[in-house]
């Protein structure tokens, strides 16, 4: 399938250049007589979606037999009638009048009555489609994923790309896994991204991880198709439409040119601050992972978010109980915690960051500290460090960087790392 859609890195695409890529991918897709069903992002990702969703009705929702919305919320809450509205740009009361006979759903990874098994990843598999990165945790996996796709005869992909801790840049299959998916394969392929550490994975464009998610999109029976979106800001720098794999490479194309920030030099302070989507630390850490390559060996990344109050609905217990740490910290003690969920073991490392474990002390490369919402005790629990939010002086760190301070107004897309890296986060 050709790719259709364009892009560039110093203009955005104007209204008409939009609709003209959507009516071109409704006649590529044919909808007349088919069920549609698109996947799209929670409100943690930055894309105008209300503009999308409304151009997708227009081209299509009148000549398909059924246009739907599925939310890939992966492990994240629910979301409400009223978040919905605000997340598709709908005023209060006008969605039937918007989006016509179309329903939209949650996805809700921990219902096993809402998931269906489409297959499995074997060990030897996952150990040669990693190529060794998986070494020592390779395992069968049953892939599951919501059940609802069944039901229609096409899916639709309709997401942002950007540079991803986990996978290398986000988009594609990582709408189906994690984003409708069940809990095994999400906690396995989070637990490799750790294994092969952030620095050394983000920006990149060909992983193992990416490689897993490769395979077990290959499960899926019903036809899927992209429409990839690279955003600057609220506006559409590209649009791309096509083939799962196909679109989403040329995304990740244009996003390598508008989201990643070379440095030439490593700053001793960072001030990272989180935008108001990010509700909780689960997705307000995205400040950290975005910014650990340009933090200078012994300096502080400061995740600056006064209204963040909480650690993650989901999975906050947990958090609280094992803490954030480095990798080296959970493998030399594998025993203790590898009943975990690997997910969460996964998400402390990134927080924490590179460093090592011997002999009973921690090392990290870098102090990750805390001016949020969340109390000084909890951030001592959890081994971060805390700053009262309400003594940061923005100006200390804005214009600074010559002085080896950096601000980052809204953090958690953009991707900073060093035109000359360390060893440590070369790929």
């Amino acid at each position: 399938m050709t790719v259709i859609g364009s892009g560039q890195s110093d203009t955005c695409l104007s209204d008409p250049q939009i609709t003209e890529i959507i009516e071109a991918a409704a006649g590529r897709i044919d909808p007349a007589g088919k069920r549609i069903l698109v996947i799209i992002p929670d409100h943690t990702r930055s894309c105008p979606l209300g503009t999308i969703v409304r151009s997708l009705r227009k081209a299509i929702g009148s000549r398909a037999k059924k246009l739907d919305f599925l939310i890939a919320l992966g492990t994240h809450p629910p979301l409400g009638n009223l978040q919905i509205d605000s997340l598709l740009d709908i005023e209060l009361g006008r969605r039937s009048e918007v989006l016509g006979g179309s329903e939209v759903f949650n996805h809700d990874w921990k219902d096993p009555g809402a998931l269906a098994t489409i297959g499995t990843l074997r060990a030897e598999q996952i150990r040669e489609i990693t190529g060794g990165a998986s070494a020592g945790f390779e395992l069968d996996i049953d892939v599951t994923i919501n059940k609802r796709i069944f039901d229609y005869d096409l899916l639709m992909v309709a997401g942002p790309v950007f540079p991803h801790e986990v996978v290398g840049f986000s988009g594609g299959a990582k709408y189906f896994f994690p984003g409708i998916c069940g809990p095994e394969l999400l906690n396995f392929f989070h637990w490799l991204g750790a294994l092969i550490t952030i620095p050394r994975m983000i920006g990149c464009k060909k992983t193992p991880v990416r490689a897993t998610l490769d395979a077990a999109v290959d499960m899926i029976s019903v036809p899927a198709c992209l429409l990839a979106m690279v955003v600057r800001g609220r506006d559409l720098a590209g649009l791309y439409f096509g083939d799962l794999r196909e679109a989403w490479s040329a995304a990740v194309d244009l996003s390598r040119e508008v989201h990643i920030t070379c440095a030439d030099r490593p700053y001793d302070s960072v001030l990272s601050q989180a935008p108001t989507m990010y509700d909780e630390l689960w997705v307000g850490a995205k400040c950290m992972y975005k910014m650990e390559p340009v933090v200078a060996d012994g300096g502080e990344l400061i995740v600056y978010a006064p209204h963040i109050t909480e650690i993650s609905e989901t999975h906050g217990a947990v958090i609280r109980e094992i803490g954030y740490h480095t990798l080296e910290y959970f493998l030399k003690q594998w025993d203790r915690f590898k009943d975990y969920p690997w997910g969460v073991l996964a998400h402390s490392t990134h927080v924490r960051g590179i460093g090592s474990y011997d002999d009973g002390i921690e090392t990290p490369r870098i102090n990750v500290t805390l001016a949020t919402g969340i109390p000084e005790d909890v951030c001592r629990e959890i081994n971060l460090g805390y700053r009262d939010p309400a003594g940061i002086d923005v100006s200390y760190w804005a214009d600074a960087e010559d002085q080896g301070r950096l601000y980052v107004p809204k953090a958690g897309e953009m991707l900073y790392r060093l035109k000359n890296p360390p060893a440590w986060a070369k790929p």
